[in-house]
């Protein structure tokens, strides 16, 4: 519920002030949805709360790997390609702020590894903790990607010689 909540916050303050900022809060927003649906979390039903089938933990896992993509290739280059048309190039706060989303990407796509995959027969023991793990992990990722959301629109919005 929380993540929810401060991704309607980012939305509301980010939302419309760039295309690129539009589009990355656009593809995090299903992620978080399905996220969501699949641990239970309000304001998904929890009281009949039970494991996921085969082909909605691979939905997510794929969701996953396309938002984790989604941000290091198709947003990156976006931003890059409007620093370049305002005559702007990252600052080390930028190239920190991007450095520390990278460090999150390993331990997501480990749980896609030991999930994408999984069929009726596999035992789903350590799925509650590895959501749980992966929750947090999304979260951390999610503060990251803000702070750089709000550098990456001061910057679109004052370009240099403005």
């Amino acid at each position: 519920m929380v993540m929810l909540t401060k991704f309607k916050q980012v939305q509301e303050q980010w939302g419309g002030t760039s295309d690129v900022i539009d589009h990355w809060l656009s593809t995090r927003q299903p992620l978080l949805v399905e996220y969501c649906k699949l641990a239970g979390l309000p304001p998904f039903d929890t009281a009949t709360h039970q494991l996921p089938s085969p082909k909605e933990l691979q939905h997510f896992c794929q969701q996953l790997v396309d938002y984790i993509s989604e941000g290091h290739f198709k947003v990156y280059d976006m931003v890059m390609q409007k620093w370049d048309s305002t005559g702007y190039s990252p600052t080390q706060e930028i190239s920190q702020a991007y450095s520390l989303i990278v460090q999150t990407t390993d331990p997501a796509l480990n749980f896609t590894d030991k999930y994408a995959n999984v069929d009726e027969e596999n035992l789903l023991t350590d799925l509650d903790s590895d959501l749980s793990s992966l929750g947090e992990l999304i979260e951390v990722r999610f503060a990251f990607e803000d702070n750089l959301i709000q550098l990456i629109g001061d910057t679109l919005a004052h370009p240099p010689g403005a």
